[in-house]
């Protein structure tokens, strides 16, 4: 439940001392220093249950630092939370604030049942007024206060499985090194399971179902919908005959890199050479756009309670994009590539952002839709029929 603080509360926060709970910047110019101080927060290593309050606009000392706070300030702390450097994401509130008549931001940091979180790999904690990088142990604590009952699906272990299900040499040689920074990696004292169970890819000494569908050696196995159907029609309907056709399994890494060569394949691009000799070249789908939309599909998906894959339908007029799961937690039709950000799948999430399949999150319609408007195509059509989702994309004219 997010914590609500009334302006007195506030008040008396940013007088007091800085503490395990509060937090000063002059400015938003140590974005690094706020980010951590975030990231901290969210650990709430002492498992107090008590929000961290980050106050932009206060000398170290209290005093008033005169900041101006405009819409441009906010929206760019606001953003430190979903640049895709803390993972997974942590909740947080940006507000304006004039407190003792001194105008301040002020972000206040909920502490996350996901933990332990990490900003760019590493684990950042707050120790009284000092934020560091967690030592070992304190990364165990950090892990032990999650629980499996409360997960979503892609957190929950598999009961069945065992840690010899997972990959481990592609684990060590791939993904670690992607998602936990280089000196917190060499440390002896971080065993392979503790770093697996610090990644969700371990609870409880079992594999995680998003361990199984990401690092697993048979993911299909597991989960047997968990993978990418792809089929090109030579024609507008699905009656129209095959002209191409393939089912993407395997490790969630091959099946990205391998849809993102067949979107890029089967993109037509047409060629107008003008009277100056000079060469043009129209796609009829702009590839970012594909990427974009198409990635969504796999991250958002259900993948519980259903062996249905992810469908991409690809007709001569358009291309449709179809998963299991329709929109979930606080995205809505009206707010959908609107920024909101919700996450079904936070570990393939997770794994995504690591492996550089997703750079920011809540940008990716975004992101299509300037794609596909820059090259000429309509916008993209979303639609929610039963427990789908589709987006369609229509070829340029």
């Amino acid at each position: 439940m997010a914590s609500f603080l009334t302006d007195d509360e506030l008040s008396r926060l940013a007088e007091s001392s800085e503490s395990q709970w509060i937090e000063r910047k002059r400015s938003a110019s140590d974005g690094e220093g706020i980010r951590k101080n975030i990231c901290a927060f969210a650990n709430d290593l002492s498992a107090s249950g008590k929000p961290g309050v980050i106050f932009v606009g206060l000398e170290d000392n209290g005093d008033c630092a005169r900041l101006t706070v405009d819409d441009a300030l906010l929206t760019t702390l606001a953003d430190m939370r979903s640049d895709g450097n803390t993972l997974p994401l942590p909740s947080i509130r940006v507000e304006k604030k004039v407190l003792q008549g001194c105008e301040m931001a002020v972000i206040v940091v909920e502490p996350s049942p996901d933990t332990p979180v990490r900003y760019k790999g590493r684990v950042w904690v707050k120790v009284g007024p000092t934020v560091r990088p967690a030592s070992p142990a304190e990364e165990n604590r950090l892990a032990e206060k999650r629980r499996s009952l409360d997960l979503p699906f892609d957190m929950r272990p598999a009961q069945t499985a065992t840690e010899d299900d997972l990959d481990l040499e592609y684990v060590q040689r791939v993904y670690l090194p992607s998602a936990i920074a280089s000196d917190v990696l060499a440390q002896n004292a971080r065993f392979v399971s503790a770093q697996l169970r610090s990644l969700r890819l371990l609870v409880d000494d079992r594999p995680s179902w998003g361990g199984l569908i990401a690092c697993g050696r048979h993911p299909q196995f597991w989960v047997p919908g968990a993978y990418v159907q792809f089929v090109h029609y030579a024609g507008t309907a699905l009656t129209s005959p095959v002209a191409n056709q393939k089912a993407l399994s395997g490790r969630l890494d091959d099946v990205l890199r391998r849809l993102d060569d067949l979107l890029t394949i089967n993109i037509a691009t047409r060629t107008n050479i003008t009277d100056s000799a000079l060469e043009t070249r129209y796609p009829d789908y702009p590839i970012e756009a594909l990427y974009q939309l198409a990635r969504n599909a796999v991250m958002h998906r259900s993948y519980e309670g259903t062996n249905a894959p992810t469908r991409i339908s690809w007709f001569s007029d358009r291309i449709e994009i179809r998963n299991p799961g329709s929109l979930y937690g606080t995205v809505t039709p009206e707010n959908l590539g609107e920024g909101v950000t919700d996450y079904r799948n936070p570990v393939i999430a997770e794994f995504m952002r690591n492996l550089g399949f997703a750079q920011r999150f809540g940008v990716g319609v975004p992101l299509a839709r300037q794609a596909l408007r820059d090259n000429g195509n309509p916008p993209p059509e979303f639609a929610f029929p039963g427990f789908n989702f589709v987006v369609t994309i229509k070829a340029a004219a």
